[in-house]
């Protein structure tokens, strides 16, 4: 069953996300959570997510623009390394609130409570007619970066921020997920090499849990084929179907985390 669950997230996620930016983690890492301790399905997430971008940046990111990702994605590993590294010390603030939800107790941190508003700003915007139009200067790029590299390691949920912020910076289709693409793969060898370090001081045979390792090999196939069905969908996919995905994902994300369901 483990292999079923981890395979469909995967390949759903990873097709989605190759052109609306959600990240993989969000749904991928619960789902390793069903089945081993958190802390191991962080690792295991990290892995797949990190295997998969570097797929993605083979298919596809030569056609981002490097300029844009030097000015986003530099501010975003340095945002993104203080952010990880801060994360221990805000998750021993106590829990916001806490509540029963079918005889299960949900509860939400400071830090879920605060992302789960920023997605819900971000929505709001993603959904004003008049702010459709609206084309982000390529010198606030920079502060850009550095909001979604502190967030993503601050909460690992940056995949939303950085594709609400980049898709206003004026760029063609496939020149914007190319730009995303190594903006992700930046933030993803910052916070995958500090998490990672963290885990195996804690437990150095983190990866050879019993099953983990075939869970692995299957999570990132099916990411691959996600990410290449991805692509093809790629040539249909308007922009505005992307913008109201964003959103969509952006609304679901702020709900899951008000409610302490991530």
């Amino acid at each position: 069953m483990e292999y079923i669950i981890i395979a469909a997230v995967a390949l759903f996620v990873a097709g989605l996300t190759f052109f609306s930016g959600f990240g993989l983690g969000t749904l991928l890492m619960p789902a390793f959570a069903l089945f081993f301790p958190i802390e191991i399905a962080v690792a295991a997430t990290a892995i797949v997510h990190f295997v998969n971008n570097i797929y993605k940046f083979i298919l596809i990111g030569r056609e981002g623009n490097l300029k844009i990702v030097i000015a986003f994605g530099i501010p975003a590993v340095i945002a993104a390394a203080g952010g990880a590294y801060l994360l221990d010390y805000v998750s021993q603030f106590e829990n916001a609130y806490s509540y029963s939800l079918f005889q299960n107790e949900m509860s939400v941190t400071p830090v879920k409570f605060m992302i789960a508003l920023l997605m819900i700003v971000f929505a709001i915007v993603e959904l004003i007619p008049n702010f459709k139009n609206f084309k982000i200067s390529h010198k606030w790029i920079p502060f850009g970066g550095l909001l979604s590299g502190f967030f993503g390691g601050l909460s690992g949920h940056q995949g939303a921020l950085r594709t609400a912020f980049l898709i206003r910076a004026g760029l063609e289709k496939k020149e914007f997920i190319g730009t995303l693409v190594g903006c992700s793969l930046l933030i993803d060898v910052t916070r995958i090499t500090i998490y990672g370090i963290t885990f195996f001081k804690t437990d150095f045979n983190i990866l050879d849990q019993s099953g983990l390792l075939g869970l692995l090999i299957v999570g990132s196939a099916a990411a691959f084929i996600g990410t290449t069905f991805g692509k093809y969908l790629l040539e249909k996919v308007t922009f505005k179907s992307i913008q109201y995905t964003v959103a969509s994902m952006l609304f679901l994300l702020a709900i899951g985390l008000g409610m302490g369901v991530i």
